[in-house]
C-alpha cells in the first residue's frame, strides 16, 4: 500500500459525510464531520507556526475524540510524529521533550501547565491546545498562547512514522519508529478479529476503544479500526462498568480484555447471560494465570485466546486463533499459542545461543514478518512444546540473584495468586548487603477481603516454592501501579520499596 496508500486512507476516512458517526464518547457520538475539522485545523496551525515540513512533531494523546481527530490528521498530511505518554508529571514531559526535539507539541488543553509552557517558550516549542468541549460544543483545535511560533532548531525526518515507545520486551524501554509501508500493510491491513473477518467494517457493532492510543496496542485497537471505517466507543481507561456497558448496549460476538481485567470481571460477578453473544475474548499484554482463564472460562463460557507480541514485532507473533483453541485450548493451560502466518519462533541459551530442544527454558527469539527476515532476541523466558506451542516463563532480564539462586519474580506471584485474599501481585528484587539481592512483593487485596499476616503468606508460599522464594519485604497498596499495556510498572514498583 505504501506511504501514500496509508495517507489516503486517513483522507478518505476523514471525508466520511459529515453526519456520519466517528466514536462515542461519554455518551455522546462526534462525527466524521468534526474530526476533520480538528485535523484540518491542526494541520493549518502547524503550517502556520512555521514548523519546516520534515520536523519532527510531538502527540501527546489522552484518550479522547480530539486527539483522534488530531492522530488522523498528522497521518493524511504525511508528517512524522512521536507519540508521548501523557500521565506523567510537567518535569517528565519536559525531559523527553528535551530529548525528543519536536517542533510542534500537540495535546490536551490542560497538559500545557505553567511550568510546561514556560520551558516550551525558552526552547521554542510551538503548541496546540485540542479541546473536546462539554455538552454540545465542537472539537476544536488552537494555539496556546505565547507558544504560537517554532523557532527551535528540531530534529529532522527522512520519512513519514509514527514513533512510539517499546515497552521492553528487547530491553530497556526505547523509542520504535513504525513507518507508513508498515502500519499501512500490517496493521490497518493486517489480521483482525476473526468475527470480523470479511465483513463491512460499517455493519459491525462499535469497537470498544480502552487501550492508551499512544502505544502499540492503541494504533492496533483503536487508530486500525478508524481508518477501516469502524465506529467505536472510547473510553478514558479501562473499567469494569464500561466493559459491561458496551456489551450489554452493543452485543459484540469478540471483546477485548488485558489479562489485569480478567480478575476484576471475576471479582464483579456480572451476570452469565450478558455474555451470551460472545463467541470469544482476546487477551495479551502481560501473563494470564492459567487458573484464572480456567475460572472465567467456567463461569461464562467464553474462551479466552492469548496473543503475545511487543512493538518491535509490529504486533502480534504468536496467538491461540479460534481453531487452535478448539483443538488444543484445554490440552495446553499457560501457552500463548501457535506462531502466525510467516513468524517464526526459538529459544536459545542464554550464555551461548545454542538452540534448545523442545521444553528447554531459555530465551525467545522472534522473525516478524512485518519486520523482515531477521531474528529478534527478547529478554522473555519461554519454552517451545513437542507440539511448537509457546509457554512464558518471566524474563531473563528480571531474575532475581539471591545468593546462588536465580528467582524468577513470576514464580512468586503465581504462587501468591493462589492465596484466596491476594487479587494482584507484583515481585521485585531489591540490594541485600549478604545476598546480593533478595525478593519484596507488593500486593493487591480482593474486594472485601482481610488484610492476611506476613506469617500466613509466607507460611502459604512455602506450600508452593522453595525457601528461596519467599520474599523478605511485604507492602499492601490499593492499586499496583501499571503502565499503559496493564503490565506492573517496574520503575513506580521499585520506588515502594526504596
Amino acid at each position: 500500500m505504501g506511504t501514500n496508500g496509508l495517507q489516503q486512507l486517513s483522507t478518505k476516512v476523514l471525508s466520511r459525510p459529515h453526519h456520519q458517526p466517528a466514536i462515542e464518547y461519554e455518551r455522546r457520538w462526534f462525527s466524521w464531520g468534526e474530526f476533520n475539522q480538528v485535523a484540518n485545523q491542526v494541520n493549518d496551525l502547524i503550517r502556520e507556526s512555521g514548523a519546516e515540513a520534515d520536523s519532527k512533531l510531538v502527540l501527546i494523546a489522552k484518550n479522547r475524540p480530539s486527539a483522534l481527530a488530531a492522530y488522523l490528521g498528522l497521518i493524511a498530511q504525511g508528517y512524522a510524529f512521536r507519540m508521548v505518554y501523557p500521565f506523567q508529571s510537567a518535569a517528565s514531559l519536559i525531559r523527553e521533550l528535551e530529548r525528543v526535539r519536536p517542533s510542534v507539541v500537540i495535546a490536551a488543553e490542560e497538559t500545557f501547565n505553567t511550568e510546561l509552557q514556560h520551558r516550551m517558550q525558552i526552547k521554542g516549542i510551538a503548541g496546540i491546545a485540542l479541546f473536546d468541549g462539554d455538552k454540545r460544543a465542537p472539537l476544536n483545535a488552537r494555539m496556546v498562547p505565547g507558544l504560537e511560533h517554532a523557532a527551535i532548531e528540531a530534529s529532522r525526518v527522512s520519512a513519514p512514522a509514527i514513533e512510539i515507545l517499546t515497552s521492553g520486551t528487547t530491553g530497556a524501554p526505547k523509542p520504535f519508529a513504525l513507518d507508513y509501508n508498515t502500519v499501512a500493510e500490517h496493521i490497518v491491513g493486517g489480521r483482525r478479529t476473526p468475527s470480523s473477518e470479511g465483513l463491512d467494517p460499517e455493519q459491525l457493532p462499535p469497537i470498544l476503544m480502552y487501550f492508551p492510543v499512544g502505544n502499540i496496542t492503541g494504533l492496533h485497537s483503536i487508530i486500525a479500526p478508524l481508518l477501516r471505517g469502524q465506529k467505536g466507543v472510547l473510553l478514558d481507561r479501562f473499567c469494569v462498568s464500561g466493559w459491561h456497558d458496551h456489551l450489554k448496549r452493543y452485543r459484540p460476538q469478540a471483546a477485548g480484555l488485558p489479562p489485569a481485567a480478567v480478575q476484576m470481571l471475576l471479582e464483579a460477578d456480572l451476570p452469565k447471560e450478558d455474555f451470551a453473544c460472545l463467541k470469544m475474548i482476546g487477551s495479551g499484554s502481560a501473563p494470564l494465570d492459567p487458573g484464572v482463564q480456567k475460572a472465567f472460562e467456567e463461569r461464562y463460557g467464553v474462551p479466552i485466546l492469548i496473543a503475545y507480541g511487543a512493538t518491535e514485532f509490529g504486533g502480534p507473533v504468536v496467538s491461540m486463533t479460534p481453531e487452535i483453541y478448539a483443538r488444543w485450548g484445554q490440552k495446553k493451560p499457560g501457552s500463548v499459542g501457535l506462531p502466525m502466518t510467516g513468524a517464526k519462533i526459538r529459544i536459545v541459551d542464554p550464555d551461548t545461543g545454542a538452540l534448545l530442544d523442545a521444553g528447554g527454558v531459555g530465551v525467545l527469539e522472534v522473525v516478524s514478518p512485518r519486520m523482515g527476515a531477521h531474528w529478534i532476541r527478547t529478554a522473555d523466558l519461554g519454552y517451545i512444546d513437542e507440539d511448537g506451542f509457546l509457554f512464558l516463563c518471566g524474563r531473563n532480564d528480571g531474575a532475581i540473584m539471591r545468593g546462588g539462586f536465580k528467582v524468577l519474580p513470576e514464580t512468586i506471584e503465581k504462587a501468591l495468586l493462589l492465596h484466596p485474599s491476594i487479587a494482584a501481585a507484583g515481585v521485585i528484587g531489591i540490594p541485600d548487603h549478604r545476598l546480593g539481592q533478595v525478593p519484596a512483593a507488593a500486593l493487591e487485596l480482593k474486594s472485601k477481603a482481610a488484610e492476611p499476616s506476613i506469617h500466613a503468606l509466607e507460611e502459604h508460599l512455602r506450600g508452593h516454592l522453595n525457601a528461596t522464594h519467599i520474599p523478605v519485604k511485604w507492602r499492601f497498596v490499593s492499586e499496583l501501579p501499571r503502565t499503559a499495556s496493564y503490565k506492573v510498572h517496574q520503575p513506580s514498583l521499585r520506588k515502594l520499596f526504596e
